[in-house]
């Protein structure tokens, strides 16, 4: 799963030019999601939940909206979020009670 590895370089980078030898990653192993985050709890933060600007707009999407929707397609529970904290990414198709 190499685009969560990668988001979570993309906001570090901001930060800190090293970044790019992190070993940020993201796999799957059964049923499972495995996530290697960051050593420090501010890039946790930054990395989950993306990067905002001075007015609370998202400038840089976390990773974490990403995470509902993969849990989903691993037919594990459907997993609901706050929007008000991180609102979950998922296709029109994949979200419950939508009709097509």
């Amino acid at each position: 799963m190499p685009g969560f590895g990668e988001q979570m370089r993309h906001i570090s980078l901001r930060f800190v030019p090293t970044a790019i030898l992190s070993r940020q990653v993201g796999v799957i192993r059964k049923q499972a999601l495995i996530l290697n985050l960051p050593s420090q709890p501010k890039s946790i933060k930054e990395t989950l939940e993306g990067l905002k600007d001075d007015v609370g707009n998202l400038v840089v999407p976390g990773i974490f909206a990403s995470v509902p929707y993969c849990i989903q397609l691993l037919e594990e529970p459907y997993v609901e979020t706050d929007p008000q904290v991180v609102a979950a990414f998922r296709p029109k198709i994949a979200i419950r009670g939508t009709k097509i």
